[in-house]
C-alpha cells in the first residue's frame, strides 16, 4: 500500500517537475529588489519587470516616475533551434511520463492481484488457525479421555488382582479338598477290590456247588450270562462287571433282550452306548423300522434302537453324553442333565435340557419336542425332506445344526459337505468327524 501511495504522489507532482525543467533551460533571471533610504529607515520594493514582455507601443505614455527611471527594455528573441530543442525535450518527457503511467498501471494491476492473493492467504491462514484450534480442543479431549481410561484401567487391574487372590484362596481350599477326596477314593477302591474278590470267591463257590448238585441230581448248569439280568450298563457296573464291552440288556418288564456296548471307563463308567461311529463300516441311511429296532454291531458301529431307548428312559431319569473327535485328534463332549424319547406314536420325539460341556457355547441338538425322521418317514419342519437331503435318521428341525448319522467321510479335508456328520456349534457345519458316540446313564448313578 505504501508503494502505491508513492506512485500516486509522483503522478500528481509531474507537472511541477516539467516547470522546473523548463525554468532551468530558459535561464529565467531572479527578481531584482529596489531599495530607498529615507533617514534612518530604508524601504525595499519589488517592482514589475519587463524583461520577458514585448516592447510597449511607441505612443505608450508612462505616468509613473519610477517606471520612467527603469532601464530600457531589452528585446529577447529566442532562436528557433532553442525552441525546437525545448519541444523535443517536452516530447521526450511526455513519452517518458506515458511509460511511467503504463508501468504504474501494471504495478496497480499487480498490486490488486497481490492484494487478492493476500486476502486468500489471510482467509486460508484464518481457516488453518481455526483447524489448529479445533485440533487442540480435540487433543485436549483425547488426553482427558486417555487419563480417564487409565484410571478405569487401574481400577480394573485392582479388581482383577483382588479376584485373583480370591481364586487362589479357593484353589488352595479345593486342593486340600481334593487331597481328602483322593484318600477317600483310595480307601473306597481298596474296599471295592476286596468286595470284588469276595464276589469272585462267592461266584466260584456257587459254580462249584452248582456243578456238585448237577453231578448228583442231573440239574443242567445255567450259563453265567443268563443268570444275570440288567436293564442298562449302570446296573451291570454296580453288579461288579466293570470292564467295557458288549453286554446283554433286557427290555423293562420283558424277557426280550438286546446286545449293547457298555462304556465302563468314561467319567465313572456305567454308560449305555446308544450310537457309535468310528470307521464308516455301517450305512446309517436306513429306514424307520431299522432305526426302531437297531442295526449294526455293538463291537463296532451301531444304533441301539429307538424303541429300547424309549422304554428304558420312560422307567427313570437319564442323562445324555455326546462324545466327539475330529481328524486332528481334538476331542469334546456335550452333556445334557435330562434325556428321554417319546413313544413311536409320538415319532420318538426328543426331550433334552440342561446343556453343558466343551462342544460349543450352545447346544447343537434340535429343541425339545422335535420328531425323529428317516428317509421313508418325514417328520421334519421343512418341505425339503432333510433325512433324504442330509441322509440318515435324526431329529431334524428344518434340517437343523446337527446330524450324527450323516455320511461318514474318511477325511476332514476337502470342500464342505452338507450331508456329513456334523455338530455345528463345535467347529462349524462342515467340520469332519472321525468318531462320535451317544451314551446314556441314570441321573442317580
Amino acid at each position: 500500500m505504501l508503494g502505491r501511495d508513492l506512485i500516486l504522489l509522483f503522478l500528481l507532482s509531474w507537472p511541477f517537475l516539467i516547470l522546473i525543467v523548463m525554468a532551468t533551460h530558459l535561464n529565467i533571471p531572479e527578481k531584482r529588489h529596489h531599495k530607498v533610504q529615507h533617514g534612518q529607515c530604508s524601504y525595499t520594493f519589488l517592482l514589475p519587470e519587463i524583461d520577458n514582455c514585448h516592447s510597449p507601443p511607441s505612443d505608450y505614455q508612462v505616468s509613473n516616475s519610477l517606471q520612467r527611471d527603469a532601464p530600457a527594455q531589452v528585446d529577447h528573441h529566442w532562436p528557433i533551434s532553442r525552441i525546437q530543442e525545448l519541444e523535443n525535450i517536452m516530447e521526450n518527457n511526455t513519452q517518458w511520463l506515458l511509460k511511467v503511467r503504463n508501468q504504474t498501471n501494471r504495478l496497480e494491476i499487480q498490486l490488486q492481484e497481490n492484494s487478492i492473493s493476500t486476502n486468500k492467504l489471510e482467509k486460508a491462514l484464518l481457516l488453518q488457525s481455526q483447524d489448529i484450534s479445533n485440533l487442540r480442543e480435540k487433543n485436549s479431549f483425547l488426553e482427558n479421555k486417555v487419563l480417564q481410561m487409565e484410571e478405569n484401567h487401574q481400577d480394573g487391574i485392582k479388581a482383577i488382582r483382588a479376584e485373583k487372590l480370591h481364586v487362589d484362596d479357593l484353589l488352595s481350599k479345593q486342593s486340600e479338598l481334593i487331597g481328602v477326596l483322593r484318600d477317600q477314593l483310595s480307601e473306597a477302591m481298596l474296599n471295592n477290590s476286596m468286595l470284588q474278590r469276595q464276589q469272585a470267591f462267592i461266584m466260584e463257590t456257587v459254580t462249584q456247588l452248582t456243578n456238585l448238585v448237577s453231578q448228583y441230581n442231573h440239574i443242567p448248569v445255567i450259563p453265567k450270562e443268563e443268570q444275570l439280568s440288567f436293564p442298562d450298563c449302570a446296573e451291570t457296573y454296580k453288579a461288579g462287571l466293570t470292564s467295557s464291552g458288549v453286554y446283554t440288556l433286557y427290555f423293562p418288564n420283558s424277557t426280550e433282550s438286546i446286545k449293547a456296548f457298555c462304556d465302563m471307563d468314561t467319567s465313572g463308567g456305567g454308560w449305555t452306548v446308544i450310537q457309535h461311529r468310528k470307521d464308516g463300516s455301517v450305512d446309517f441311511h436306513q429306514n424307520w423300522k431299522e432305526y426302531k429296532e437297531g442295526f449294526g454291531s455293538p463291537n463296532g458301529e451301531y444304533w441301539l434302537g429307538n424303541e429300547f431307548v424309549h422304554q428304558l428312559t420312560s422307567q427313570g431319569s437319564y442323562i445324555l453324553r455326546i462324545q466327539l473327535q475330529d481328524w486332528d485328534g481334538n476331542e469334546a463332549y456335550s452333556l445334557y442333565d435330562a434325556f428321554s424319547l417319546g413313544s413311536e406314536g409320538n415319532n420318538y420325539s426328543l426331550n433334552v435340557r440342561g446343556y453343558s460341556g466343551t462342544a460349543g457355547r450352545t447346544s447343537s441338538f434340535a429343541p425339545t419336542g422335535t420328531a425323529f425322521s428317516t428317509k421313508d418317514v418325514d417328520n421334519d419342519g421343512c418341505s425339503c425332506k432333510c433325512a433324504q437331503y442330509a441322509t440318515g435318521g435324526w431329529w431334524f428341525d428344518a434340517c437343523g445344526p446337527s446330524n450324527l448319522n450323516g455320511i461318514y467321510y474318511k477325511s476332514g479335508s476337502g470342500p464342505p459337505k452338507y450331508n456329513s456328520i456334523k455338530w455345528h456349534y463345535w467347529k462349524g457345519p462342515s467340520h469332519g468327524m472321525k468318531s462320535v458316540s451317544m451314551l446314556i446313564r441314570p441321573v442317580d448313578y
